[in-house]
This record gives C-alpha cells, sequence and structure tokens, in this order.
C-alpha cells in the first residue's frame, strides 16, 4: 500500500548576495560510452547533457573522442549534500537509520525549486509538474512512501534545517522512519533567494 506523508513548507525571506560557480567540464567519449552512462558518472540528468550539447545531432549515436560538455553546479550540489548531512546527523541523534542519496531525486527537487522561481509562486503543488508525487512519477521515481518540505530565503544549509527541525509538520518529515532515501534540490533566483526542495522517498 503506498502512503504519503506530509508535504511541509516554511519561509524565512532574505535579500543577500551570493558567490555560487558554474563550471562546465568537457569529456572525451570512449569506447562503451552512451550518453545515459556518462549522465550517471556525472549524476546529472541526460536531457541536460543532450541540451549542453547541440552540436551532438543524434544523441544515441556518439563515437570514441567526441567531445561531450557537462553542465557542472558542484557548488549547489555541495550545499545540497551539506543539507543531507545535516538530516543525517538529525536521525542519527535518535538512532533512526540515515538516510542515502538519491542523485535522480536530488534532480527532480531541483527542478521543483527553479520552478517556484521561473513561475513565482511557493507550494507543494505546481502548476508545471502538479503534486509532488506526481512529478516524482513523471521523472520515473518509483516510491512506496513519500513527503516533501520546501522553504525560501534561508541563506545557508544549517540555517534552512534549523527552520525545517523548529516546524513540526517539516520535522515530522525529517525524521520519518518510513524513508530510506532523500534528495535536495537547490536553486537560486536572480536577487540571490535561495529556493530549497527535500524530497524523502522509501522505494
Amino acid at each position: 500500500m503506498m502512503r504519503i506523508f506530509i508535504l511541509s513548507l516554511t519561509t524565512l525571506f532574505f535579500i543577500f548576495g551570493v558567490n555560487i560557480s558554474y563550471a562546465d567540464t568537457v569529456y572525451t567519449v570512449i569506447r562503451g560510452d552512451s550518453m545515459w552512462k556518462i549522465a550517471v558518472k556525472y549524476q546529472i540528468g541526460l536531457s541536460e547533457i543532450i541540451n549542453a550539447n547541440p552540436h551532438i545531432k543524434n544523441p544515441s549515436l556518439i563515437y570514441p573522442g567526441d567531445k561531450i560538455t557537462i553542465p557542472e553546479i558542484n557548488d549547489i550540489k555541495s550545499i545540497e549534500q551539506e543539507v543531507i548531512r545535516l538530516v543525517n546527523i538529525e536521525r542519527s541523534k535518535r538512532g533512526l537509520p540515515l538516510l542515502s542519496h538519491n542523485w535522480e531525486l536530488s534532480r527532480v527537487a531541483r527542478y521543483k525549486s527553479q520552478d517556484m522561481i521561473d513561475k513565482n509562486y511557493f507550494s507543494h503543488i505546481s502548476p508545471t509538474y502538479k503534486s509532488p508525487f506526481e512529478m516524482m512519477r513523471n521523472f520515473g521515481i518509483k516510491f512506496s512512501y513519500a513527503g516533501e518540505n520546501i522553504a525560501y530565503g534561508q541563506r545557508t544549509a544549517q540555517e534552512v534545517m534549523n527552520s525545517w527541525m523548529n516546524s513540526p509538520g517539516h520535522r515530522k518529515n525529517i525524521l520519518s522512519p518510513n524513508y530510506t532515501q532523500i534528495g535536495v534540490g537547490l536553486a537560486i533566483k536572480s536577487n540571490g533567494t535561495k529556493y530549497w526542495t527535500q524530497m524523502f522517498i522509501r522505494p
């Protein structure tokens, strides 16, 4: 039986500057590679790689020696990983199993955060993707339990964790024994405001 747990949101608004760097990597295709294998290697979506390489006319046909641009967001991923680390610290304090990072779920969460910026809303229900559960399914994420936390305005991983842990609904998701995997997605508005999404699942 599938069970869908609490959706929780919080806001704490600040205007501030940020220093997030984006750097692309150029990967040289070797024998046996496919776009999908490269996507998994770099833990980034297949569509993102395809969009970053318009010179590859047929993504199903790549050859040794081809140069593939990998759009990397290592600074963003580092902040997301810090949120996951802090979640597991809270769970560890209470003797709960640690959550494993699901990079594909983080990708979905990142899309959700960006969508809130692009469509100027703050809600679990997206005008683009509908509910988080529909969104997960549409991205191929399978689950028996699922939940989502969202927030915006917090400047750091620690700040957003403090906000979530001080809110009963968010805290319940973070400390739920029903979840085994987590994805965290961060997106940053042009004025520097950070939008955060946590997604939790049990396959």
